[in-house]
């Protein structure tokens, strides 16, 4: 599937942006013009049944084959948040970026875990995105809204069959960074360590939540010094 793509700038380099569940490029609002300044070409996708891609089956690899299908090969940074980490650590080998950014991707996900969770949150209004993201800016509690607003849940349902596997990398494909949140419910101390181990370079942004560059955009943009 062709994805929809945004870009900002017009450096020499190239920059991808893929975003987590229930999102879409407009989360990136602030990280994409950055990386512009930076001398970056950034290009951000809308994963299928995000945004404005399209719709039909959704499972891990389908979103990996997408990224494939649409974005260039051999990019100078490739960055993933949450569902996005896994997606492009699916796409990693193919796509060849010189470096990737998994942010607090979704390589563990709890036993028992329940998609309709995710599905629920489908009819969140602006108050509950407030209460559970009291650092947001309210331009992103905004686009939360909208983001929500032409999501499609039934993405979730492709991610259950994940619950309680081991989706970690066994080694980084490309020099690999894994930003962590503050705590991460995706990454623990221990697969953490593990991934030093393998060979990831592993920061953590101090007290920053899941959505790192929304919840603490310098603390954010400050982890990816030697990177960008």
């Amino acid at each position: 599937m062709q994805l929809r793509t945004q870009t900002w700038g017009e450096g020499d380099r190239l920059a991808l942006l893929v975003h987590g569940i229930m999102s879409d490029h407009r989360t990136w609002r602030r990280v994409g013009p950055a990386l512009a300044g930076r001398g970056y070409r950034v290009v951000a996708v809308d994963l299928r049944g995000h945004g404005a891609s399209g719709r039909g089956e959704y499972g891990p690899e389908l979103f990996a084959d997408d990224l494939v299908e649409t974005l260039p090969v051999g990019a100078e940074l490739a960055v993933g948040h949450s569902l996005g980490g896994l997606t492009l650590s699916l796409a990693v080998e193919r796509l060849k970026p010189a470096r990737a950014v998994f942010s607090d991707p979704a390589w563990h996900l709890a036993a028992g875990f329940g998609p309709e969770l995710f599905a629920d949150f489908k009819t969140a209004g602006r108050e509950r995105i407030r209460a559970m993201n009291p650092r947001w800016d309210e331009e992103d509690v905004d686009v939360e809204l909208s983001t929500l607003a032409v999501w499609d849940e039934a993405t979730a349902l492709g991610l259950a069959a994940l619950a309680g596997r081991d989706l970690l990398p066994a080694a980084p494909v490309v020099p690999s960074l894994v930003q962590l949140a503050d705590p991460s419910f995706l990454v623990s101390p221990e697969r953490a360590a593990l991934l030093a181990e393998r060979g990831f370079e592993v920061r953590t942004v101090a007290g920053a939540g899941h959505t790192i560059h929304r919840d603490d955009f310098d603390g954010f943009m400050a982890s990816l010094e030697g990177w960008i």
